[in-house]
């Protein structure tokens, strides 16, 4: 017990103090049927070069996407990035900086934040736009917060449109306050009826485009009927490179507006780190979460930023904060907002157009192997096509091959067995022609 510093004698001395006779007491609150078992099969401890070798061995088992053809998508996406995102985030005065309460010496932090909420307000055609989020799925469950704050209601409604870890995060949220969540069954052909649903009981709608499964929905129609009731739209959207080329959710009418990030200055990385993008419009801005960073002038007339809002935090608001999350992913936004400068609205719009060419590429010649059908008519990078035989044998069957062909839906929704056939597949910039070649020919061999 080498990295335990306490000795029997020093937790005995620690149980008294707090009035508990074993550590096991400090544990009833926790049911007996999910605690783990007394013994782990673990191997026993080692010497530092040995779990070196072993965890180098165990992480070789993995075919990491730079080193394979990769079509994976279902709400992370691999982009090409620039190499001097890294570098300038490692500059000490970014990486070391963190939370600009003293603007005086934060100017630089400040300036970043500031420039970024702009691009988010330009990607998203929103008013207003916070200095970032965790990611996407707590921006939504912020987004239904501040929904139920702005409308006074505690309904909830989610699409089945929606990535579920979004609607799941949604959820757990929402599990702890005296509002209600509805989460629809997943929609992978766009055949709910959203606008039926719509009622005055509702704070909000919660829908996204392109879809889990890659499926483009115009909301503008939905957008007015929902402010008929009084409800508020919100809309997420899983890869910000589509905002290049499709209406952006702002001029469908949409209240909230969340975005993953991650796609642009991040590496994938297993699932992290992230960044919530989170717009909203003017009017609903004393209710938004997170920090928001304003333009300003000093007594000399200079330029200069300060911190404009921080209702979130608890020793700013306490109990009454917008939100109890209290860090923005401050570096994440910083390395997409670098990215977003380096490619300029010309190099965004044609980032998208290749990734959508890419994509109908890709989607055209799958078309042509036998058995395969194009699940997702209309879409921007991704999209869901149908196998003669379940998707997760299959994947694994193309992995041995050395490809990742995309992602098995029924991983996403294991509780809908007539997801089992269906397969989703996202095209980048990073795909090449003879990528998408060796993924048809290894397909067509693998369902055979």
């Amino acid at each position: 017990m080498r990295y335990l510093p306490l000795s029997a004698e020093d937790r005995a001395e620690m149980l008294r103090a707090i009035g508990a006779s074993s550590v096991e007491d400090l544990f009833v609150d926790v049911p007996e049927a999910v605690r783990a078992g007394a013994v782990f099969d673990l191997p026993d401890h080692q010497g530092e070069l040995a779990i070196e070798k072993a965890f180098t061995a165990f992480a070789m088992k993995n075919l990491a996407p730079g080193c394979a053809p990769t079509f994976l998508g279902a709400g992370a996406y691999r982009h090409h990035g620039p190499a001097a995102v890294d570098a300038l985030i490692q500059r000490g005065e970014f990486l070391t900086s963190y939370t600009p309460y003293q603007p005086e010496i934060s100017q630089g932090t400040l300036q970043a934040l500031f420039e970024f909420q702009t691009q988010v307000c330009l990607l998203t055609g929103m008013e207003v736009a916070n200095a970032s989020m965790y990611d996407a799925a707590t921006a939504c469950a912020e987004a239904a917060l501040m929904a139920a704050r702005v409308t006074r209601r505690k309904a909830v409604l989610v699409s089945g449109s929606v990535h579920p870890h979004y609607a799941e995060v949604t959820q757990t949220q929402l599990r702890f306050t005296d509002l209600s969540c509805e989460v629809l069954a997943p929609d992978p052909v766009g055949i709910e009826d959203l606008i039926g649903r719509i009622d005055p009981s509702l704070a909000c709608v919660m829908v996204q485009t392109p879809s889990v499964f890659g499926r483009l929905s115009d909301y503008t129609t939905l957008a007015k009927v929902c402010h008929e009731m009084g409800v508020l739209l919100i809309v997420a959207v899983a890869e910000p490179v589509s905002l290049g080329a499709l209406m952006p959710p702002g001029e469908m009418g949409a209240d909230i507006v969340v975005v993953d990030g991650s796609s642009l200055g991040m590496p994938l990385s297993f699932g992290g780190p992230g960044v919530g993008l989170f717009a909203t419009r003017e009017k609903y801005v004393r209710n938004m979460p997170g920090r928001l960073v304003g333009q300003t002038v000093d007594v000399d007339g200079r330029r200069g930023w300060v911190l404009t809002l921080s209702t979130r935090e608890q020793h700013i608001r306490r109990e009454k904060a917008t939100s109890n999350i209290c860090t923005n992913s401050g570096l994440c936004a910083l390395a997409f907002s670098i990215h977003m400068a380096m490619l300029g609205e010309a190099g965004f719009t044609k980032l998208a157009r290749v990734n959508h060419a890419t994509a109908v590429k890709l989607a055209q010649k799958l078309a042509a192997v036998p058995g395969v059908k194009l699940a997702t008519p209309e879409f921007f990078n991704e999209f869901a096509v149908m196998l003669p035989k379940p998707a997760a044998p299959v994947v694994e069957a193309l992995a041995a091959k050395g490809i990742l062909g995309g992602v098995p839906a029924q991983r996403l929704f294991p509780t809908y067995p007539e997801l089992e056939n269906l397969l989703l597949l996202a095209a980048t910039e990073t795909n090449s022609e003879e990528d998408i070649d060796a993924l048809v020919a290894a397909l067509a061999e693998v369902l055979r």
